[in-house]
């Protein structure tokens, strides 16, 4: 009983403190992001999240990722139709382009693929 009632007292005593520091609370629209460049991984969720409500379908894997000059680029892939059995699927790679804030500004289709089947040579050597 005794840590209940100091953690209700630590509580209650953080709560002024709270309030006297500005730098801490934020509106409905602050935005505690907008002033900072996002991580890779933010990064990431943001574009598969985005990608998956433009498009309807949902990013299975991220199989490239750079920065760039403009922001950020990655290729996703998404799985375009379930077919049975699962290797016969057809898979897409999705190239995608974010700002620097990590809210993405284009993306296309680059190629359609079965799970099941190996890449033959890329153009370009890759």
């Amino acid at each position: 009983m005794s840590n209940t009632k100091n953690t209700q007292e630590s509580q209650g005593s953080q709560k002024p403190q709270d309030s006297q520091n500005p730098q801490k609370t934020h509106t409905s629209n602050d935005d505690p992001t907008a002033d900072r460049r996002p991580s890779p991984m933010e990064v990431l969720r943001r574009a598969r999240g985005q990608l998956a409500e433009l498009t309807g379908m949902e990013a299975e894997s991220v199989s490239s990722f750079a920065q760039t000059e403009q922001g950020w680029s990655l290729e996703v892939e998404v799985l375009e139709l379930e077919r049975v059995p699962d290797t016969m699927s057809l898979m897409a790679s999705y190239e995608v382009e974010l700002d620097p804030q990590g809210q993405l500004t284009g993306y296309r289709r680059v190629r359609r693929y079965e799970r099941g089947r190996a890449d033959a040579r890329r153009p370009g050597g890759r």
